[in-house]
């Protein structure tokens, strides 16, 4: 944008914004940063290097994220001054709010994003195409509860249980604890909801204010050990119990090894003080749990070596008659039935101990970073991955790789953001220069194979009702104050239209379905004044326009699939 002048006439501006900070690990994929920007605003630090370059760029750098709740910033009028946007988002509820946005004031979109070696960008042109909300890419594929629970045969299994793990002891179960401290009611409230988790609420709970509450660090110490034994040994020796290393499977001829393919037949982990896995295993974890007790100072290999030598661990005995659920919803449904069948449950959540008994407690969460290496977050996970995979005889990985897995890391090149926003500024000049729609391009790209796809944009779909046609860029603009029956009167008089359902979000305005006499005098009123009543608050100041969805009627009574209103205020 810089090379080509963009933004460097008299009147010519651009705009950024970006509320992050650079980290070092933007370094690697982009040109604008370097060593001694870390720490700083992305959107400033780009705005003055790309000055540098063109002194007579016009950038306007700002802090404040686009969204729903910066609706008073980036309201109307800034949406009517400006020309276009040019998305560099790094998530896709970003990237449909912003296409929501640019469908709604009508501003050509110029949309791309990188995964690694990829590339692809997209063109969204007012009343030509289709919008970027219009289709979606496929979901990603996950990993079967059962593989994940039980039967895992590669990396990613275990450092995907291990991240999960990490998830329920230190993030859900504290804020479990902290909701049942400050809530009241919470447990009775989780009871009625059919399929809640009111079971593993109650055992985070005991867990942490009854059975292994901890006073001083050693507690977290034994608390690691005894998860240690339950997650490594215990519960691969009831699998075993369960699922012997010689049980066959099938019928007749057709019997083979209930081991066998994709199961690999796991071995109980023996705990080894002289083995560092172990111990980094007891290490990441009691720190984890002194943390979430917010216990002072940090716990050291000398200090767990010294404790766990003079503990005494329960052995295993195998349950008989156990059955392994491999759905973990379908287990604590069943769980929770079970317990209130037996009336166990009610007797389990009258012996918690009442919350007044730790007024001011708070537990803290932890959520996942993984460039933080103090925080024992990758420590833990690292450790839980490799143990769980020498049980299943899966080659571990190392604490890089585990990071790059754990973390969802797809390593960005600058290669790729280069030949993307050079993709980008071609279609730009075609905006600028208002050509048709067949001059535009979608392109997709893998430098890796290498690979370069290029297809016209999709024009927008074409929906009808009666005899106009219209596509997702169409609407009912509606000026002036008016009340609803005076709107209601307007559609069916010059639109032959029957408005049955009036909605402005989550805010259902009008029903005719409604009885009369509770919405007679909405319709007297304006709509500005019904959807205050609604949804009982003041209209803020910044909005100028009300996006009103409504469902129709035909002249002939038929439903009718129609825009939706712009309500100018």
């Amino acid at each position: 944008m810089a090379m080509i002048g963009l933004g460097a006439g008299p009147k010519g501006k651009l705009i950024v914004t970006d509320m992050d900070t650079i980290e070092k690990s933007n370094l690697n994929r982009q040109f604008l940063f370097r060593s001694y920007d870390v720490n700083k605003l992305k959107s400033e630090c780009a705005a003055a290097a790309v000055t540098k370059m063109n002194p007579s760029m016009h950038i306007e750098a700002r802090t404040t994220r686009v969204g729903p709740e910066t609706e008073a910033v980036y309201d109307d009028e800034f949406f009517s001054a400006i020309d276009g946007v040019a998305n560099a988002l790094d998530n896709v509820e970003a990237r449909r709010y912003m296409d929501q946005r640019c469908v709604f004031y009508r501003r050509p979109l110029l949309e791309s994003g990188t995964l690694g070696t990829k590339g692809n960008t997209q063109v969204v042109l007012p009343d030509l195409t289709e919008s970027y909300s219009s289709s979606q890419d496929p979901p990603e594929k996950s990993i079967p509860v059962c593989t994940l629970k039980n039967f895992p045969y590669l990396i990613e299994h275990t450092l995907q249980w291990a991240r999960d793990l990490f998830e329920g002891l230190f993030k859900q179960s504290p804020d479990m604890v902290n909701q049942y401290l400050r809530q009241p009611g919470y447990i009775d409230g989780l009871l009625k909801q059919p399929g809640g988790n009111a079971v593993e609420a109650i055992d985070a709970i005991r867990d942490s204010l009854v059975q292994h509450k901890p006073v001083y660090l050693a507690d977290c110490i034994k608390w690691a050990r005894l998860r240690f034994e339950e997650l490594f040994h215990n519960q691969i020796m009831q699998l075993l119990f369960n699922f012997p290393p010689d049980q066959m499977t099938g019928e007749g001829n057709q019997r083979v090894p209930f081991w066998s393919g994709h199961k690999r037949c796991p071995h109980p982990v023996v705990f080894d003080a002289g083995n560092e896995l172990h111990i980094d295993f007891v290490v990441a974890g009691a720190n984890l749990r002194a943390h979430m007790f917010q216990l002072k100072g940090s716990i050291t290999r000398e200090a767990v070596l010294q404790v766990i030598s003079q503990m005494a661990v329960p052995k295993f005995q195998p349950k008989s008659g156990v059955h392994i659920e491999t759905d973990e919803k379908k287990a604590a449904e069943k769980r929770n039935a079970e317990l209130s069948d037996e009336g166990q449950l009610e007797t389990l959540v009258a012996s918690l101990p009442p919350p007044s008994n730790f007024a001011g407690m708070q537990l803290t969460l932890s959520d996942f970073e993984k460039d933080d290496d103090s925080n024992f977050h990758m420590a833990f996970i690292t450790a839980t991955s490799n143990l769980r995979a020498s049980a299943y005889k899966i080659e571990p990985a190392d604490r890089h790789k585990s990071k790059l897995i754990a973390g969802k890391i797809i390593p960005a090149i600058a290669t790729t953001t280069a030949f993307v926003a050079g993709l980008v500024l071609l279609e730009l000049y075609k905006v600028v220069q208002r050509h048709t729609l067949p001059f535009f391009r979608n392109g997709f790209a893998n430098l890796a194979l290498p690979f370069f796809g290029f297809s016209e944009p999709l024009p927008a779909p074409k929906k009808q009702y009666g005899s106009v046609t219209w596509t997702l860029w169409d609407r009912f603009d509606i000026y002036g104050q008016k009340t609803l029956a005076e709107l209601l009167e307007v559609f069916e008089k010059e639109k032959g239209l029957t408005i049955t359902m009036m909605s402005c979000g989550v805010s259902m305005l009008y029903s005719s379905f409604t009885a009369k006499s509770k919405i007679e005098h909405r319709l007297r009123q304006s709509i500005k004044t019904t959807y205050e009543e609604v949804t009982k608050k003041p209209l803020a100041p910044h909005v100028r326009q009300l996006l009103l969805e409504i469902c129709c009627d035909d002249a002939d009574g038929n439903e009718a699939d129609v825009p939706f209103i712009v309500y100018h205020l």
